[in-house]
């Protein structure tokens, strides 16, 4: 056996492999234009009071602009692989930036909230490509060895969204027009566009197929009826409630039948079988416990700030900035360990992390310490900074290069289900513990409250990251044993 093939068998390489400049500048303009998608996201949440009163709507009309556009962006995410490996994933990219980048232009000059709406809708289109395609070109381009490093900095725009989305949206509406919050995107999709045009790869995501037609239907259906479920309990606040209880149902039905089908089927749109590598599997299911960890406690922050603290918007987007902070400092640092140690390792370190850090907000008041309030985000930042990248690092590399535009897609609509479920589930635990509270004071502890159970969710997710360190040992292992054989005939 070849040197070159002996160190292929090797564990855990060593993180010290230079990392060609071209591969950084490869990732920059990934970056911009998932800045771009992500942003938007957020962005346009803060706008929908301003919306629903230029545009003469109600709440229940408005809201439209949000959720049209999540289902959208999750009806065309498992199109990912196939279009990947059918056009190629450069190919699709910019056509994504295009049609992103055209769709924010309409939305600016809608002049009513049914153009609007479907403005957004066609906006998702090319917002729900824009990211899981990045990532299979940032993923194709760094290789296995590289992998943490290069991914590390690729995630920072979807952790950094969240908390820049408020502060960009509410600076544009307090000083501009709505339509700013759609028109901010021209400059940036240009820019991507022609970036990417000069310097992303033609890289090779694998054959293609016939397009697995059923397929796209029952999982677009099943994403698009789960999203939508969990958004209406913004207007319902109960899991039980008929308009959000029966589209969940009827989503999780129809994941399940996608799952029989594609196993019957020799090329289906999203290989599940992967999940028969335990390392993926054990990764995917980190990625949705934090998605639902992360995300779903993203909204009590904020929530706390205004509803407690009396705060405006910039004022809170700022005071949620320690835990972008947090992350910022140790993103790169974590792939850097992920490389070298696994990602296994680093992702339960940061979920401990994570856990402990939400303790003292569980105990949070109304006159709580600001300063003390984030400092706790700073260290809360870190945790999830050590844990969500490196889960998603060891799913990339634990998989051959034909099987990253499987791969993405499915992380992408792992991360983004979890993420909604996490955020209705303590939406109605803090709807119903703050509904009746009389003073500021009970109010505060309904948020505690809320923080426990985000807790709770975090220290589920401890769970599959011990599966996935004892995976990625046991993978190791017989790795080790792999290049111990090789090794033996030579004498070595």
């Amino acid at each position: 056996m070849s040197s070159a093939s002996v160190s292929e068998l090797a564990p855990h390489p060593a993180a010290t492999d230079r990392i060609e400049p071209y591969v950084w500048k490869i990732a920059g303009v990934v970056i911009l234009g998932m800045i771009m998608s992500i942003l938007d996201t957020t962005i346009v949440n803060v706008a929908l009071r301003t919306l629903g009163h230029d545009l003469h709507s109600s709440i229940a009309q408005i809201q439209w602009v949000v959720t049209g556009y999540l289902l959208s962006l999750a009806a065309v995410i498992p199109l990912t692989g196939w279009a990947a490996r059918r056009y190629g994933a450069k190919r699709v990219y910019m056509v994504s930036l295009v049609v992103f980048t055209v769709s924010s232009a309409l939305c600016a000059v809608a002049a009513s909230t049914t153009t609007l709406v479907l403005f957004r809708i066609m906006q998702g289109v090319g917002g729900g490509l824009i990211m899981p395609v990045g990532q299979l070109i940032m993923a194709q381009v760094a290789g296995p060895r590289r992998m943490g490093r290069v991914m590390g900095v690729v995630a920072m725009p979807a952790m950094l969204a969240p908390i820049l989305g408020p502060v960009v949206g509410g600076a544009i509406l307090q000083n501009l027009h709505w339509s700013w919050i759609f028109l901010v995107n021209l400059p940036i999709g240009v820019v991507a566009f022609v970036l990417g045009w000069r310097m992303l790869p033609h890289t090779d995501s694998g054959k293609a197929g016939r397009l697995d037609v059923l397929g796209l239907a029952l999982l677009s259906s099943a994403s698009s009826a789960l999203v939508y479920g969990l958004s209406q309990l913004g207007t319902y606040s109960s899991l039980t409630a008929a308009p959000v209880l029966w589209p969940v149902v009827v989503g999780f039905v129809l994941a399940g039948v996608f799952c029989w089908h594609a196993l019957r089927i020799e090329r289906p749109l999203l290989d599940i079988r992967l999940y028969a590598n335990r390392v993926f599997g054990a990764a995917s299911l980190t990625t949705f416990g934090l998605g639902a960890a992360l995300f779903g406690a993203m909204i009590l922050v904020p929530y706390y700030y205004q509803e407690v603290r009396h705060e405006s918007l910039i004022a809170t987007g700022l005071l949620t900035g320690p835990q972008g902070i947090g992350m910022l400092l140790v993103m790169p640092l974590a792939g850097r360990l992920s490389d070298r140690f696994g990602g296994g390792r680093i992702a339960l370190a940061g979920v401990s992390i994570l856990c402990v850090s939400t303790i003292p907000l569980a105990f949070i008041a109304a006159n709580t310490s600001i300063l003390y309030i984030s400092l706790v985000l700073v260290v809360r930042g870190i945790g999830i900074g050590f844990s969500f990248m490196p889960a998603m690092t060891a799913a990339f590399a634990s998989l051959r290069p034909d099987q990253l535009s499987d791969a993405t897609p499915q992380l992408n609509v792992l991360q983004r289900i979890g993420g909604a479920i996490g955020t209705a589930v303590l939406a109605v635990v803090l709807q119903r513990a703050s509904g009746h509270a009389p003073s500021l004071g009970k109010l505060a502890g309904a948020y505690g409250n809320a923080f426990w159970w985000s807790l709770g969710i975090s220290m589920l997710s401890l769970i599959p990251c011990v599966v996935l360190l004892r995976a990625e040992r046991a993978r190791a292992g017989h790795a080790a044993a792999g290049v111990e054989a090789a090794l033996e005939p030579l004498g070595v």
